[in-house]
């Protein structure tokens, strides 16, 4: 499938667990696109050309044709919208908005994980100390919420594959590659998640030496 000028702007480091979700989006659909990478540390996401392409000056940013769009979720619904063939959401708009539910909770909850357990943990094996108090109540409340939206189907959110899987099994592997204590369940979940051939292709990327 072609998409003419389609650019998908990425962290350098190929840690972001958001660009990771909008580059498994574009892999599963099939469409042809060039990544750019953006040398957060040395603030190119701040530099002049940059922040007249993205708005909020964040990385994933999507630019198809003359239009750009910053933020994942508002970018893998897009997709979703303009290359409909292969779906990444639901087809019943019920799950659909589940899905998407989740990807609004793990974004905007669960931030003591995010802080004690960086994507550097997954992408780069970095090891980290004891959780504190805070993460391990976050942490709880994480397994309690994973494990009841798994109860019906334990391989796949929503009884089918979803971007919101790998969104999940993300934050997920922030713990499990920590070495972490989460049950051998959602283990499993993560680790079949973690093979899925669009999710191994960003796993496998070249790193910069940290």
């Amino acid at each position: 499938m072609n998409a003419p000028s389609l650019r998908l702007y990425v962290d350098a480091q190929f840690t972001s667990p958001y660009a990771l979700s909008c580059f498994v989006a574009l892999r599963e659909k099939g469409i042809e696109f060039e990544m750019v990478t953006v040398n957060l540390d040395k603030l190119e996401n701040q530099s002049g050309d940059y922040a007249r392409l993205s708005q909020t000056q964040r990385v994933p940013s999507l630019v198809h044709g003359d239009f750009a769009l910053s933020e994942s979720s508002a970018i893998t619904e897009y997709l979703e919208d303009v290359f409909p063939q292969v779906p990444v959401y639901p087809r019943q708009p019920r799950m659909r908005a589940k899905a998407r539910q989740v990807q609004a909770w793990l974004r905007s909850d669960l931030l003591p994980i995010r802080q004690e357990r960086s994507t550097l943990v997954v992408f780069y094996g970095v090891k980290y100390g004891p959780l504190s108090a805070s993460a391990q109540a976050a942490t709880q409340k994480l397994i309690e919420v994973a494990q009841q939206l798994l109860a019906d189907s334990p391989d796949c959110l929503f009884g089918e594959w979803s971007i919101a899987d790998v969104d999940l099994a993300l934050m997920l592997n922030r713990l499990i590659l920590n070495g972490d204590t989460v049950p051998t369940r959602l283990e499993d979940y993560a680790r079949r998640q973690w093979q899925r051939p669009t999710v191994q292709e960003w796993v496998k990327l070249q790193r910069p030496s940290l």
